[in-house]
């Protein structure tokens, strides 16, 4: 089994989208639910990091953000110090349209590692950015690296990629997934949850 544990990022402001992002709709389910859903075949725990009414209103357990108004890395460093399992997988509740099958890709690419030189995996999106808000961390080496950061300042994720064994994983790694087109479509605006509405019937239509 490998061994990890989920946990969703919901500390974000939203000042761009208007209102609560983690509690957008898609088809029936939140993006927070779509989420718990992909990483369930993975793992039995997932967990919310930085929102304590929103894992109230989802049924999970919450990790207080530690490191509060931080930004993405105080949210991926309170993943890690939370986590009890030698992985986390770490995923932004605005990347709605991830699925099972990417997280399985993932893990195996790990597996397949040596594990002496891996820290992180980390997507490359089609537009060639990477995703760090959908990667998969080792607790020990990256919560060490994170805590360190933090204290000199740091906010960026990419800081602590660049501190710890990263594997990059290439668009063409994951492209013949059904639905990759659509896995780091990042929901920060209203444009941006159309669009998402839009792929997510889009993609139920080609499932029926």
């Amino acid at each position: 089994m490998f061994d990890v544990e989920g946990f969703i990022l919901v500390g974000g402001q939203s000042s761009r989208m208007g209102s609560d992002k983690s509690q957008l709709v898609f088809g029936e389910r939140t993006g927070v639910e779509r989420i718990a859903t992909a990483l369930r075949p993975l793992t039995a725990i997932v967990r919310l990091v930085g929102s304590h009414v929103q894992a109230e209103a989802s049924g999970l357990e919450n990790v207080p953000d530690t490191h509060e108004r931080w930004g993405a890395l105080g949210g991926i460093c309170a993943a890690l110090g939370a986590c009890q399992s030698d992985w986390a997988v770490v995923v932004a509740c605005d990347l709605p349209l991830v699925s099972s099958d990417l997280f399985h890709r993932l893990s195996d690419l790990i597996r397949q590692s040596d594990p002496q030189t891996l820290d992180a995996i980390v997507p490359v999106q089609a537009d060639e950015r990477p995703q760090p808000l959908c990667a998969v961390y080792r607790r020990q080496t990256c919560f060490k690296a994170a805590r360190k950061l933090i204290a000199e300042g740091e906010h960026k994720p990419r800081a602590l990629l660049a501190k710890v064994r990263t594997r990059w994983v290439e668009f063409r790694e994951l492209a013949d997934l059904p639905g990759s087109e659509h896995f780091f479509l990042n929901v920060n605006t209203p444009d941006d949850f159309e669009r998402a509405v839009q792929a997510l019937t889009l993609l139920e239509r080609q499932g029926s």
